[in-house]
């Protein structure tokens, strides 16, 4: 019985080797087609908040990283620029709204050189699906709702959900998620004034990554 039971742990053993390194192949053989799906994804949709049109840099790998509780959070984020002409066009900045009904919101949020806001997408959530979701391009048309908008300095009271004497409108039954992306859009975009000579002049950080 004990020869058995041996024999059947060592069986055990090294199926479970077997099957960690039939894994750990398969990972380092998706790996690379992973982060190019990646890539493309973020590409696309910085093109949708930025028109390819206005730029002829490289926005993906032209950017910068920052670090700012301005920005909802004190890990780096990252600032994707576009250029015409070596010149300021606009900025994507990714960004945190830590104050999201079910967590952090994380959102990238596209700047023009002039202070208007270009457009806004949701990258990821945990928000109630058929209310805070509404944040999401898919759902709803409401992120729109930013472009073309100004930030009238850090006492803007207009900058703000409908329900807080703003311009944005709320959900029905979700007030605290549209709020809490209203604010971080806002936080980005005071941000993205003051440092925007600082973060165009910067060394452009993902030039020089392997993986970006």
């Amino acid at each position: 019985m004990f020869l058995s039971i041996k024999k059947n742990a060592q069986i055990l053993a090294a199926f479970a080797i077997i099957c960690t390194a039939i894994t750990g192949l398969v990972n380092e053989l998706t790996k690379n087609t992973i982060e190019v799906q990646h890539q493309q994804q973020l590409l696309t949709t910085l093109h949708a908040i930025i028109n390819p049109k206005r730029l002829d840099n490289d926005m993906y790998h032209d950017c910068v990283v920052v670090s700012d509780p301005a920005l909802g959070t004190n890990d780096p984020q990252k600032v994707y620029l576009a250029t015409l002409k070596g010149q300021p066009v606009a900025a994507a900045i990714t960004t945190i709204a830590p104050d999201g009904y079910s967590g952090n919101i994380e959102l990238l949020v596209a700047i023009n050189a002039n202070g208007s806001i270009s457009g806004v997408r949701a990258l990821k959530h945990q928000e109630t699906p058929g209310l805070g979701d509404k944040i999401e391009i898919r759902k709803s048309s409401w992120i729109r709702s930013f472009v073309g908008k100004v930030v009238h300095g850090k006492q803007d009271s207009q900058f703000a959900v409908a329900k807080d004497g703003g311009m944005f409108d709320q959900f029905t039954g979700a007030t605290i998620t549209p709020r809490a992306v209203v604010k971080a859009v806002k936080n980005t975009v005071l941000y993205f004034n003051k440092h925007q000579a600082d973060i165009f002049n910067s060394t452009h950080f993902c030039r020089n990554e392997k993986h970006t």
